[in-house]
């Protein structure tokens, strides 16, 4: 097992005399960068690894489920687009999660990146304040400022979970 740092994806610390909107687009992209670190090296079969039973959770799973949540809650809520869920279904709602072995990285890192443009451009002409003008499944409404907390907090949750499955997969830790 190695125990090398998973450092070779760059990643920027964000800046601490900023102004708020830069802070929150600044921490938002360092965590959805730390993901991408974590998944930095690993075949499909190890990116299928499950953290630990009874959990099926693993990190192809995450990188597709995050996928899903910046599809949720860019296009769905703040731009108040009608779009279909890309993995989830009516059968298995943590579709996303629950990759299979004809899932690849290589097409869920590519779906996640498009989601991330796309929240990018749909957030560039927004200020903080604004209102998002789709409906969550809640039906509260939310500002972009709140998505955005929301979205560090998403992946700061799973970044923590994602620093476990790699560790168990080979040793590998990081920030």
């Amino acid at each position: 097992m190695t125990t090398e740092r998973i450092e070779s994806i760059p990643r920027v610390d964000p800046a601490t005399t900023t102004g708020e909107r830069e802070a929150l687009e600044q921490w938002l992209d360092f965590h959805r960068v730390t993901l991408a670190m974590k998944c930095e090296g690993l075949d499909d079969a190890q990116l299928r690894t499950p953290s630990a039973p009874p959990s099926d959770l693993n990190l192809l799973g995450l990188v597709r489920h995050m996928a899903e949540v910046e599809r949720g809650w860019f296009r769905r809520v703040l731009a108040g687009e009608k779009a279909e869920w890309i993995y989830s279904t009516e059968e298995d709602f943590d579709r996303d999660i629950h990759a299979t072995d004809e899932d690849t990285y290589e097409e869920a890192y590519a779906t996640w990146q498009a989601e991330i443009a796309h929240a990018r451009t749909l957030a560039a002409g927004r200020d903080l304040d604004d209102l998002g003008l789709g409906e969550h499944r809640t039906g509260r409404t939310f500002n972009l400022r709140w998505i955005y907390l929301h979205m560090i907090e998403e992946y700061a949750r799973h970044n923590g979970h994602a620093d476990l499955i790699r560790e168990r997969i080979d040793g590998a830790t990081g920030d």
